[in-house]
């Protein structure tokens, strides 16, 4: 079977989902790793975010992509809302691009086919602000679109209703692809702007997936004054970003919302036929979003089944002390049990009061199990609370942190492991805990190299050449590998 550059992507996107779904996710849910299924993030289209100040030219640069007037534009804020721009293939293509149809927020939030439905935690007034807009635009046929509302300076979470970073670090988290926009006007001293880069985006999200756009280039009166201002955004990023380097920052413009259409215009805009080759590149890059997104669905097993199997680990850890704990507590109260019920004998046999020896036998292996109820009942309760509050207590102990990879997954999953063996008590199967833990683990050592792969033979595919094997199926039998030591 021969299969071209696009139906690769699109099996190898299928391939990976199914590997998601069948062995990560129910582990995940099992342990309170994760309260929703893996997949229901990744499971829809690429998606570019689009984010800026209200100035920026959002609105214009996505028509320009799409090639139609879809988005209003304006100098001003004009709309404040999120916009999820997708592609309509029940429409005709054929004739004039326009809005084939459009959704509210409830029916995305609700909706199993989309992406959306965790970030309902964000309230009504935040729902009421998000809608959908399908569009018969050849540009959206393998991407979705995500325009967001301008960052201003003064505005806050009372003005708005919701928390604004906090929804942006959710579409981030989830995006393939999110360009920041900048003005001539206000490059880069927006406070929500500088607020976005320096702590919402570099939590959820990674730092080659961020692409700086200085926009509207056109209104800069000559190149002088354009580098003038590239400077001052290069110097704002380096302030705010705390990287010594610079930023790759393209230079782009909508020729179809150009301020300098007029020839009378004193300005000396010579320098702008030198950039279209920029605004192609920033197009192209944004076309290669479905490219992106099997980068980021191969960094999602590799990292959810790392995780996953150090999760896992330090719970097995736990779980062998908690059994040593055990032992050592039933030979203790064995041990007392019987030197209790000696010292009842002794007085007994002395006294005279019980003479013959079936008599002080039976007696003694009355006060034995009276004894190891009493403790069990007890001080074996009491005993395992302390032991379970002290492990907690040293939860950083339970898992070898040798590397820096490691010490930043146990951050993550710190609470995880908490929550769970507080839940429970420390009461879990062992051995369906090590099952799992293989699982996850074959996932990030096997599935994890055939995915990359199958990655990088693509990489070595032009968009006209055929393959003969299609991807995967990956673990499809799950030859599980020997687990390293977890001890």
């Amino acid at each position: 079977m021969q299969l071209y550059r696009e139906n690769y992507i699109n099996a190898l996107q299928t391939e990976l989902l199914e590997m998601v779904e069948k062995y990560l996710t129910p582990v995940a849910q099992r342990y309170g790793y994760s309260e929703t299924p893996l997949e229901a993030t990744i499971k829809w289209r690429p998606l570019v975010l689009v984010l800026g100040n209200y100035s920026s030219g959002k609105s214009a640069l996505i028509n320009e992509f799409l090639n139609s007037d879809i988005q209003k534009t304006g100098q001003a804020p004009t709309d404040d809302s999120f916009t999820i721009l997708t592609y309509d293939g029940a429409a005709n293509s054929d004739g004039p691009i326009r809005v084939t149809e459009e959704r509210d927020g409830k029916f995305l939030l609700n909706d199993p086919e989309f992406p959306f439905e965790s970030m309902k935690k964000h309230g009504q007034r935040f729902a009421s602000h998000f809608r959908l807009k399908k569009v018969n635009a050849p540009f959206l046929k393998h991407l979705a679109i995500i325009d967001t509302p301008g960052m201003l300076d003064s505005i806050t979470e009372r003005d708005r209703g919701y928390n604004y970073q906090d929804v942006i670090g959710d579409f981030a988290h989830i995006a393939d692809l999110i360009l920041v926009l900048f003005d001539p006007h206000k490059a880069g001293t927006i406070r929500e702007v500088h607020t976005s880069l320096r702590d919402t985006l570099p939590a959820r999200t990674f730092e080659d997936r961020v692409l700086f756009v200085l926009n509207r280039i056109d209104e800069c009166m000559s190149l002088n004054d354009l580098l003038r201002v590239y400077g001052t955004l290069c110097w704002n990023l380096s302030q705010i970003t705390g990287r010594k380097d610079i930023p790759m920052i393209h230079l782009t413009y909508s020729p179809r919302a150009s301020l300098r259409s007029d020839p009378n215009s004193d300005g000396d805009f010579s320098y702008l036929r030198y950039l279209g080759n920029q605004r192609e590149e920033l197009k192209n890059a944004v076309l290669e979003a479905p490219r992106h997104r099997l980068d980021h669905l191969a960094a999602f097993v590799e990292t959810h089944s790392e995780c996953l199997s150090h999760t896992l680990e330090a719970l097995i850890s736990f779980r062998k002390r908690y059994m040593r704990h055990r032992i050592k507590n039933l030979a203790a109260g064995a041990m007392i049990s019987l030197t209790v019920a000696c010292l009842v004998l002794g007085i007994l046999a002395v006294s005279g009061l019980m003479g013959n020896l079936a008599g002080l036998m039976l007696a003694g292996g009355g006060v034995t199990v009276i004894c190891l109820l009493a403790w069990t009942i007890g001080i074996w309760r009491i005993s395992e609370k302390r032991f379970l509050k002290k492990q907690l207590q040293n939860l950083d102990t339970l898992t070898p942190l040798k590397t820096q990879t490691r010490q930043d997954n146990w951050e993550m999953i710190r609470s995880v492991v908490s929550d769970f063996l507080e839940k429970n008590g420390g009461h879990y199967s062992m051995a369906d805990t090590r099952d799992d833990y293989e699982i996850a683990y074959a996932v990030f050592q096997k599935g994890a190299k055939e995915v990359r792969e199958a990655l990088n033979e693509l990489a070595t595919l032009r968009p006209d050449e055929p393959v003969t094997e299609p991807p995967g199926p990956f673990l499809a039998s799950l030859h599980l590998e020997k687990a390293e030591d977890i001890s």
